[in-house]
């Protein structure tokens, strides 16, 4: 909690009240070690979440490790393991050793790819997890029949596009049984409260088209998690709420807004969101453009989009580029929202421009390694950039100001 009060400059008091009220997390099992504590929550920096892991396709581990390395340098400020590829325990069991950042899992998956699908074999493997170190679980515990009975009776263009969701809406139907993260919730609650693992509640019925955006089963199983947080506060468990998804621009304001009625101001964690359906291979962007708003309405976490998203598996390439593009979308929603730094950060690039210092332009910039690859490209013999040369408006303006 003190590096976390020091890294938001906030006083340790400031931070202790978001936690007691339940509007701010810090995902941080202690048997994770070398990871460095991040808060979540209202009055604090919009963070980013990047997403790695294997597939059947690419299961290899050496490539993740490249993909994490990738999320440090580009500074995500929590990573997610969705493995569902090649040994699990092992590559989550690496990932761990290396990571410097909170991590997160879907305990599902492993569930899935195990054949643990009862009750006791899928909190079997919440407390594996549990137990080598992970920070915050994804859990989809708002999936259960009463949300399922609202999907059914108000058909969808894309149903579910959540894997976790998708599984536990699967299980549901086929065995006619309540979801055992739902019916069993409290024993979930005293696995989170032994290891201090943050719950991120899953968006399984998140829309995965703008078509669908905020219908019957998407509000029904929010009003759910709003209903189980408070259970888990009265546990002593943290808590975090995951959100849509794709949603039209002029729905993102009030997504939120519901978000923090249903669910009594925790932390909110959204995927973009991504107001449009037709940019494959720039989603990224498009996440991008969704995401500034929703952190301006109250967001707290981005995970990023990359630019693969709803193509195939990023690339560590795709993993810098879709991380870099959810900061941007988080500092430009920081700077609306009044956090300490974020302006003064604008206003020392803007004299670095005025002042044609081009070795701290580039060192401000938030990614310094392509700012400076495209300035050295073409670059100007003088002290000026090679679009304006002797015409540059910074040092014309600056020569006539001084008569």
């Amino acid at each position: 909690m003190i590096q976390v009060a020091k890294d938001e400059s906030l006083t340790p008091e400031e931070l202790c009240r978001g936690l007691a009220q339940g509007t701010i997390s810090i995902p941080f099992n202690p048997l994770h070690n070398n990871c460095k504590p991040t808060g979540i929550g209202k009055g604090l920096k919009t963070k980013v979440n990047a997403n790695i892991g294997t597939s059947a396709d690419f299961p290899k581990i050496e490539d993740e490790l490249v993909k994490l390395q990738a999320c440090i340098n580009a500074k995500a400020d929590a990573v997610m393991d969705l493995s569902t590829g090649g040994d699990l325990k092992k590559i989550r069991q690496t990932i761990l050793a290396t990571c410097s950042l909170p991590l997160g899992t879907v305990p599902i998956y492993q569930a899935a790819v195990e054949k643990k699908l009862t009750a006791e074999g899928m909190f079997e493997v919440v407390e594996q997890q549990a137990q080598e170190g992970v920070d915050f679980m994804t859990i989809h515990c708002g999936i259960n029949m009463r949300s399922v009975k609202k999907l059914k009776e108000n058909p969808r263009l894309m149903g579910v596009v959540s894997r976790g969701g998708a599984l536990l809406v699967k299980w549901i139907i086929e065995n006619g049984k309540e979801n055992p993260y739902f019916e069993y919730y409290d024993r979930l609650l005293e696995i989170a409260a032994k290891y201090d693992v943050t719950l991120s509640l899953g968006d399984g019925m998140r829309p995965g088209s703008i078509i669908d955006a905020g219908d019957p089963a998407q509000i029904e199983e929010l009003k759910i998690l709003g209903e189980l947080t408070k259970r888990a506060w009265d546990a002593g468990v943290q808590i975090i709420i995951e959100g849509p998804g794709h949603v039209p621009y002029d729905q993102i304001v009030a997504q939120i807004k519901i978000e923090k009625e249903y669910c009594h101001n925790a932390p909110f964690y959204v995927l973009g969101p991504l107001p449009t359906d037709v940019a494959p291979g720039y989603d990224h962007i498009t996440a991008a453009i969704g995401g500034t708003l929703a952190a301006v309405s109250g967001a707290d976490f981005l995970c990023y989009v990359t630019p693969t998203e709803h193509l195939g598996l990023p690339t560590a390439e795709d993993v810098k580029e879709g991380i870099i593009a959810s900061r941007i979308a988080g500092h430009c929603a920081d700077i609306v929202k009044g956090i300490k730094g974020a302006k003064e950060w604008d206003r020392e690039m803007s004299k670095a421009r005025k002042e044609l210092n081009w070795g701290k332009q580039i060192q401000l910039a938030i990614d310094p390694e392509k700012a400076k690859k495209i300035h050295d490209r073409r670059h100007s013999s003088g002290d000026t950039c090679s679009m304006c040369g002797e015409f540059c408006a910074y040092k014309v303006s600056s020569e006539a100001l001084k008569n």
